[in-house]
């Protein structure tokens, strides 16, 4: 996994409108059989080759959660970072995931309300120059006052 900035955490009182963070990891087959036992989700779309096939995708494809999953990481490790809690995110999932597919998850400040520790986020997941997943997220910033 790659990302741009080390792990752990931005206040509010830091954070600015425009603020980017991002990683990049490549999904692997040992990804999805792990996410589909943690999530219960064993649709085989996801995890069988010859069912997959006959697919609108034409080929297993990754969870769209797991994928998902890339944009809490950014959120939960780098902005803001470590205790930041999540109020809510929207999610519009607009290409697949494959097997072996380098996505890149972006999160961009978009909005900041000090007075209550909100920050909105704007995200997205990229598959080369194809986005793969959209949205936006809400969180609960960590705050120098309060921790």
């Amino acid at each position: 996994m790659l990302d741009n900035q080390p792990r752990g955490t931005i206040c509010i009182e830091d954070l600015e409108i425009g603020m980017t963070r991002h990683l990049r990891k490549q999904v692997t087959d040992r990804d999805i059989e792990l996410f589909s036992e943690v999530s219960t989700d064993r649709n085989p779309v996801h995890l069988d080759d010859d069912y997959a096939r006959d697919t609108i995708f034409a080929g297993r494809i990754a969870h769209g959660m797991l994928t998902a999953g890339l944009i809490s990481a950014v959120i939960g490790e780098q902005l803001p970072g470590h205790g930041t809690v999540y109020l809510g995110q929207t999610l519009k999932f607009l290409a697949p995931v494959r097997p072996g597919d380098v996505v890149h998850a972006e999160v961009r400040v978009v909005a900041i309300d000090h007075g209550r520790r909100r920050v909105t986020l704007e995200t997205h997941c990229a598959v080369g120059d194809t986005v793969v997943l959209k949205g936006e997220a809400l969180v609960l910033a960590p705050s120098r006052k309060f921790d």
